[in-house]
């Protein structure tokens, strides 16, 4: 039985409307993917996984399902424009349980990404100032990131465009140093100039021709997930001064801005150091942790003009590690403060700043959790703490999965009223959800192996455990939120099944 309804309200949580364009947005989406250290921590790993040179062909291959799933938000925000994206979404196709993990798995994903960043803030600050002795001291590093942390939440709490222009100048810190690498690796390549470790970019490359299944699937492990964090343009919606469409186009822009950045510094790295395993070569072990790191001095020189670059090479990971924690605080806030306003949280976390209109409650709560988190973590174990931000895939697989399935579900009976609704809503979504699926299952079964990361629990490896069990913390706590939530989760704040084509809804089904 179907019958017509109004357009679905977003209601108002207080936010400074009108505040963000679609630049501000897509560069609010691609500083959460922290390109610098995103890229410079995997790719070595990439081409150990026994790829090679194909390395570059599994960043680009890796793009499209990300890209498919980045239609999904775009059709999804188009609408409802709500800042709690997945946690909504979830809950208009599957229900209130449904969304209420949604919105849980995602804070857990930020959360334990915080302490990855808050981690990496601490070190670079100290390796900046040529204190290396004391980047290896972990009380130092943890009380160095926990002020960096602090401070970026103020700066989320201050005001978006305060927000905004901090990561307007971090982004382009890290994208400038990141292009001059790339041009002077590659010129060094042509000149003949890189050394006989070097070797001219071929077409080739950009193909996974040649690489066996198990390698191949260690690299889409390790690949997909460089790109996790454009979906936070679509956090800002309420913000945006086109909510609808702006942030969707934000979203796509920043993803297609992502690969092609990645691609830049992949070629550029593959080619000036090879892939050999001694020396630069980046299937070195020993540079596998930062390859950008390591490849500076020999691109730059290790005098003048490369002593300055030098600099800006750790310039540039520690605005990326700033730029990604700020960029994760603004989301999580807002996602928390969605929650709140639709009923699935107490009503303090729905309160929002008179002046500054920002979430007021939100943002420090999880400001404080995640430095609570990260100080435990840091001081229980290193590999502990290494586990724990490996763990962040799992979540990631299931946001994505559960967000594409969302829109596939939520337009399935305007799915055949065109094509463009059919391949936009429908088959690019769906495919995106069940390749995020797969590797969500893959991952589970690479991660529980005993040498996949740097602790084991039981036989098991660590890092599938602690992101299993951190999903399902989520149960108790929702089973909480029941008692309290009632109206939420009997389906009464958030309604099942609204079905919207061109940003008006037609149909809702009961």
């Amino acid at each position: 039985m179907t019958e017509a309804v109004a357009a679905p309200v977003v209601p108002a949580k207080g936010l400074r409307s009108h505040a963000l364009g679609m630049v501000s947005s897509t560069v609010i989406g691609m500083s959460s993917t922290a390109p610098a250290y995103s890229i410079a921590a995997t790719l070595g790993f990439i081409v150990l996984a026994g790829t090679g040179f194909k390395a570059a062909a599994f960043v680009l291959l890796s793009f499209v399902p990300v890209l498919f799933v980045a239609f999904a938000f775009r059709e999804l925000n188009a609408a409802e424009p709500d800042c709690g994206t997945n946690f909504t979404w979830a809950t208009r196709a599957f229900g209130s349980r449904v969304g209420w993990m949604t919105g849980w798995v995602v804070l857990v994903a930020q959360l334990l990404v915080m302490s990855s960043q808050s981690a990496l803030t601490g070190r670079y600050t100290l390796l900046l100032f040529g204190l290396d002795d004391l980047a290896n001291d972990r009380a130092v590093t943890t009380a160095i990131g926990g002020a960096w942390l602090l401070a970026l939440c103020w700066l989320c709490y201050r005001g978006i465009e305060v927000s905004a222009r901090v990561q307007w100048i971090l982004l382009g810190i890290e994208l400038a140093v990141l292009v001059i690498f790339s041009v002077v690796a590659l010129s060094h390549v042509y000149h003949g100039t890189a050394g006989l470790q070097s070797a001219k970019p071929s077409w080739d490359w950009l193909w996974p021709s040649g690489v066996g299944l198990g390698p191949a699937v260690s690299a889409v492990l390790l690949a997909v997930f460089i790109y996790w964090g454009w979906e936070s343009s679509l956090s800002v919606n309420e913000e945006s001064t086109d909510p609808r469409h702006a942030p969707g186009r934000a979203a796509i822009l920043s993803t297609v801005l992502l690969v092609l950045n990645y691609l830049l510094v992949t070629v550029a790295a593959l080619a000036f150091a090879g892939v050999g395993s001694q020396g630069i070569g980046l299937a070195n072990e020993a540079n596998a942790e930062d390859v950008l790191a390591g490849l500076g001095g020999a691109v730059f020189g290790t005098s003048g003009f490369g002593k300055v670059i030098g600099l800006l090479m750790i310039v540039s990971v520690l605005t990326s590690g700033a730029a990604t924690s700020q960029a994760t605080i603004m989301p999580a806030a807002r996602t928390t403060l969605s929650m709140a306003t639709h009923g699935a949280l107490p009503k303090v976390f729905a309160k929002v700043h008179p002046k500054y209109q920002t979430p007021s409650v939100t943002t420090w709560v999880f400001g404080l959790l995640s430095l609570l988190l990260y100080v435990l973590l840091a001081l229980w174990s290193k590999n502990v703490l290494a586990d724990s931000v490996d763990a962040v895939g799992l979540t990631i697989a299931i946001e994505f999965t559960v967000t594409a399935l969302a829109c596939v579900w939520v337009f399935r009976r305007t799915l055949l009223s065109s094509v463009r609704n059919f391949v936009m809503r429908g088959l690019l979504p769906f495919a995106g959800g069940m390749f995020f699926l797969a590797i969500l299952v893959l991952a589970v079964i690479a991660y529980a192996k005993p040498d996949a990361g740097e602790t084991t629990v039981f036989g098991i490896g660590g890092v599938a455990v602690i992101g299993v069990v951190a999903i399902l913390v989520g149960f108790p706590l929702m089973f909480a939120a029941q008692r309290v939530c009632r109206d939420f989760f009997a389906g009464r704040r958030l309604t099942r099944g609204v079905v919207a084509r061109d940003g008006e809804v037609i149909e809702s089904y009961r």
